[in-house]
């Protein structure tokens, strides 16, 4: 049994990008998921016009972790899966001290926020997981203890996958710790996810140049009786313009 998932940082539709901004790329976003049809899109930076454009043009799925009632320029990080695919459950919560309430901790500039959802695909289940990391080192490293302390609690024997902008390349604290490569703790708890890609890293934010600016910060990793299949970055443009600012970064997956 296989299945694909892209992560992808749509640029929230109310930044001033001019000839970049949302109105004119969204139709290089609808010819981006015409060309890709992943099981999931672990979306991030979501202003609520642009979640419904995108169920608008992806009739085939549903969607979890949209945050009600949202204030104003709010931005969701949620995913997208196929409705063939059963969903068993999902949770939203932030990425802070108190994270079942809309705040911020750790000198995170803005209230980040993660989707967790529980799947069934044909006999198998999934967690499938997308975020959207702080910019700020303490608050990367402290919101990746928080989602693998959730995990954990709640579905710690089940294969998983986690997704998003993590602001951050893979030498980062916070990529360290959830690879395992941080000793804190005991070893059976510590960390086991692993990357989808392969050293030297690509590249996957570009400032709508289509030439990476930065490393890999949009991340694709997984535990658990996975194996991963032909990861890689989607540099398309369509018709001169780019679907935003980051590339999307699409693997395959199989259950073993």
């Amino acid at each position: 049994m296989q299945f694909s998932v892209i992560s992808f940082n749509i640029r929230f539709g109310l930044a001033a990008d001019g000839a970049n901004g949302w109105t004119c790329r969204k139709d290089a976003v609808a010819a981006l998921f015409d060309k890709y049809r992943p099981n999931f899109v672990g979306v991030q930076e979501l202003n609520r016009f642009q979640t419904d454009f995108l169920l608008e043009i992806l009739p085939e799925y549903d969607c979890v972790g949209i945050y009600e009632p949202a204030p104003d320029y709010w931005q969701d990080s949620a995913i997208f899966y196929r409705k063939t695919i059963e969903c068993t459950g999902s949770q939203h919560f932030f990425l802070s001290e108190t994270p079942s309430v809309r705040s911020r901790s750790w000198g995170s500039k803005w209230p980040r926020q993660c989707t967790m959802g529980r799947f069934t695909i044909g006999s198998n289940d999934l967690v499938c997981i997308n975020t959207h990391f702080d910019f700020e080192e303490p608050a990367q490293f402290n919101s990746a203890r928080l989602i693998w302390h959730k995990i954990r609690a709640e579905c710690p024997d089940i294969p998983a996958v986690l997704m998003g902008d993590f602001n951050a390349e893979p030498q980062s604290k916070a990529y360290r710790w959830f690879t395992g490569k941080i000793d804190e703790g005991r070893s059976s708890t510590r960390p086991d996810f692993e990357e989808t890609f392969k050293e030297p890293y690509p590249g996957s934010y570009h400032r709508f140049t289509g030439r990476p600016v930065a490393g890999l910060i949009d991340w694709i990793l997984y535990r658990g009786r996975l194996r991963p299949k032909e990861p890689f970055v989607i540099e398309d443009s369509f018709d001169g313009l780019y679907p935003s600012d980051h590339f999307p970064v699409m693997a395959c997956f199989e259950f073993v």
